[in-house]
């Protein structure tokens, strides 16, 4: 009940920024966007936006995006456990249609890899975890014009007015580069675009036509996307042919040990020891201590490329899901050590047969994911009240036993 309260209230605040953001009345509203564009060119103008770019940039927009606001105000209000945020991102169907990509793709990954000696699969990786190997772009509900979504930033939330200005200067660029053109110019809410959802900045530093149509179009060439991924990497200071870090098992005082960096030679003097029994490549590689899950989950040893791959998207976890899925796609076995989950929570390998079961008795029609959204509850709930169960709609161990039956 708390929550669903705090929820409501939430909802209504947003509301009302949003209503405060777009003004008394409608006319009102639109009026006071159009006048804030039209004060914004002297700004543009001077970083080089001439007239009939900025004109072209905003034929057609008339009032700000309401779905840009409610969706800066309705950031999550917690943080997953990093087991749930790996879960979603680093499982059987990510797995499986990295492969498919790495062999459709093949030969732009080669030409990759060999101009700027980024490992494909790292590259494929980050694919995924920003667009779904592109499937987000296919989706009207998560696409935003990008000078209309970033000048409703700058002009109705306070928080991000100056990034969205410096980002907004940058799109501009963009589209007078001719790169690309309006109608094309998409991105999520706050400006991320194209399959490797860069924002405008990071484009103009890292944007690649490796396709050599002329354009630098990440939006709907792949091999520009991965290419401009690649670039970033390469100039932050990937170390070709290194790993990104080392999943070990830690001793019982390794929590006094987090954050420290020393070579990994020192570290396996000190009892932290691959799950596997392998060893280091090279003893002498300086790596950083991570504890995730806390003291009495897995550690990693991260190497310098765990910290290039943070400077795509500055999440420990975010890192870590990119090392893991780039390591399984190219076919090396997953984590070995299991996350210190609640007692009666599943694994990815348990969710996954959660839904096929579910799916092979009629309940679940959806795609078999390890992600458990609406549909995958409403099935829950449906084979619970079936059999006796009360209907929560929760993923549990008591729930998976009662299906194997």
């Amino acid at each position: 009940m708390i929550r669903n309260r705090r929820t409501f209230f939430r909802h209504i605040a947003a509301a009302l920024v949003v209503a405060a953001a777009l003004g008394p009345s409608a006319a009102r509203a639109d009026q006071g966007f159009q006048n804030w564009i039209n004060n914004f060119y002297a700004t543009a103008a001077k970083s080089g936006i001439t007239q009939a770019t900025y004109r072209k940039a905003f034929a057609g927009v008339k009032t700000p995006d309401p779905a840009v606001i409610e969706k800066a105000n309705y950031q999550p209000e917690f943080k997953h456990k990093i087991w749930e945020y790996i879960d979603s991102r680093v499982n059987p169907y990510t797995r499986r249609i990295g492969q498919e990509m790495a062999a459709k793709h093949a030969r732009t990954l080669d030409a990759i890899e060999r101009h700027f000696g980024v490992d494909r699969t790292i590259l494929l990786a980050i694919w995924s975890m920003e667009s779904n190997y592109g499937a987000v772009l296919q989706k009207d509900d998560r696409l935003h014009y990008v000078p209309r979504a970033l000048a409703t930033l700058a002009y109705a939330d306070p928080k991000r007015a100056k990034f969205a200005r410096t980002q907004l200067i940058a799109a501009l660029k963009i589209l007078q580069s001719g790169d690309i053109t309006p109608r094309e110019l998409t991105g999520s809410w706050a400006g991320a675009m194209g399959h490797t959802q860069f924002i405008p900045t990071s484009y103009l530093l890292y944007a690649v036509d490796a396709d050599g149509n002329g354009h630098r179009d990440i939006w709907n060439s792949v091999p520009d996307a991965l290419a401009t991924a690649a670039n970033l990497l390469k100039k932050n200071g990937w170390q070709a042919g290194e790993t990104w870090g080392y999943e070990v098992v830690p001793p019982a005082n390794a929590g006094k040990y987090s954050g420290q960096t020393k070579t990994l030679g020192q570290w396996a003097a000190l009892g932290f020891l691959r799950p596997n029994g392998k060893g280091f490549r090279n003893s002498k590689t300086r790596a950083e201590l991570k504890l995730p899950g806390g003291g009495s989950g897995p550690g990693f040893l991260m190497t310098r490329n765990f910290f290039v791959i943070k400077r795509y998207n500055a999440s420990d976890s975010y890192a870590l899901g990119v090392g893991l899925l780039a390591d399984q796609v190219a076919g090396y076995a997953g984590m070995q050590q299991r996350w210190p989950r609640p007692d009666g929570s599943l694994d990815i390998s348990e969710k996954f047969e959660l839904q096929n079961r579910l799916k092979e008795l009629g309940y679940y029609d959806g795609e078999v994911d390890g992600n458990f959204g609406s549909g995958s509850k409403a099935a829950i709930q449906a084979f619970q009240a079936q059999n006796g169960l009360a209907p929560d709609g929760e993923p549990t161990q008591h729930l998976l036993r009662a299906l194997r039956k």
